[in-house]
């Protein structure tokens, strides 16, 4: 397809931006964030437990001691780059794949677990953690975040709503609607693609015709900016932008991070090999976010090899304690769901069916 001089244009505003290259040298000094040596060395420590429970969730999930995982290695300074600019009080709704978010945003990772597993405690939300649960729904969190930055709006609340979803979720109609929303009523709302390129299992470059998912943000009115997803300083730098001008009346942000997930969409029979080449995986691996932030780290002497052997100790220890609270919490009961559904008073009908099921129960 021959594109006009004009769509040219537009497409030419959007470079990646960035801040680390793949050595962990900086190559944009006057963009880095204001962060402290303590804050530096937090975001490589969750960059670290969050490999480390990736690994530990795909064995448990091949076990059949976890149920739905979608594995997130690669993706970590997306991830932790992007909650870390966050306040406590501001609200995330994640997709399937964000759960270390949501863990570091105040859910018990013991929740985590057991929402993995359908278990309807995994998803009795703490009181004052302002998240929602992780939407199965392909890019349905996009327009309930419009809906929630609207109601922080309305509030006077000086926060914003963010939610995270893939370049498949870009493709759907709920993005654009969503988007569209938010620039409409200048909402206090960040949108994120997490560009991993395949979607489920289709190259990016086939799901659209543009250059850029970024360049989207131009037919809501809103701003966009595509960030080297694998550089944790760039994504950080980006959001904490993007959250300041929601929150100063600015508007919606769409943030493009380019990044790339080393596993299987889903741990649900996913063959990442029918559509990646082993020769796109060594090449992304290069980029690895975990390595990059570690040579900077280590250049400027915040980072060694015990560092990294006490998360990776602990990331194992709070694991193994959070699978046994999991495993110890009560078996789940068609009555239990019954009782958290319904507050007031029953159906006929249900009334019916409680007393089925609790005959069945008590077996």
């Amino acid at each position: 397809m021959k594109k006009t001089k004009e769509l040219q244009k537009v497409e030419e505003q959007f470079e990646m931006f960035q801040i680390l290259d793949e050595k962990g040298k900086v190559v944009n000094k006057d963009a880095l964030p204001e962060l402290s040596d303590e804050e530096l060395k937090e975001m490589m420590t969750r960059m670290v437990y969050t490999r480390i429970w990736d690994q530990r969730a795909i064995s448990l999930n091949r076990q059949g001691r976890l149920g739905f995982y979608a594995p997130v290695a690669g993706q970590e300074a997306s991830m932790i780059g992007s909650q870390f600019a966050l306040d406590k009080k501001d609200w995330i709704l994640p997709g399937y794949r964000d759960i270390p978010q949501i863990y570091y945003h105040g859910l018990p990772l013991h929740q985590a677990f057991l929402w993995s597993r359908g278990h309807f405690h995994g998803g009795q939300v703490p009181e004052g953690v302002r998240i929602m649960l992780p939407q199965i729904i392909i890019g349905a969190q996009i327009t309930q975040t419009a809906g929630v930055a609207m109601g922080l709006k309305k509030d006077g609340e000086k926060q914003v709503a963010i939610t995270y979803t893939g370049d498949g979720g870009a493709s759907q109609g709920d993005f654009y609607e969503g988007m569209n929303f938010a620039g409409a009523y200048n909402l206090p709302a960040v949108f994120i693609v997490q560009n991993n390129r395949f979607a489920i299992s289709v190259p990016v470059e086939q799901q659209s015709a543009a250059a850029t998912i970024a360049q989207k943000a131009v037919a809501a009115g809103i701003h966009g900016q595509q960030v080297d997803g694998m550089d944790i300083l760039a994504v950080y730098a980006a959001t904490k932008e993007a959250r300041e001008r929601g929150i100063d009346g600015d508007g919606p942000s769409l943030l493009e991070f380019l990044t790339y997930r080393y596993g299987p969409h889903t741990m649900a029979g996913d063959d990442p090999t029918r559509y990646r080449t082993s020769e796109e995986d060594d090449e992304w691996e290069k980029k690895d976010p975990i390595v990059r932030f570690r040579k900077f780290l280590e250049d400027k002497k915040l980072w060694s090899e015990e560092d990294e052997d006490k998360v990776v100790e602990k990331a194992k220890e709070d694991i193994k304690a959070a699978i046994k609270e999991a495993d110890s919490a009560p078996k789940q009961k068609v009555t239990d769901l019954i009782d958290i559904a319904y507050s007031d008073e029953e159906p006929h009908n249900l009334k019916e069916q409680r007393e089925y099921y609790e005959k069945k129960e008590s077996k």
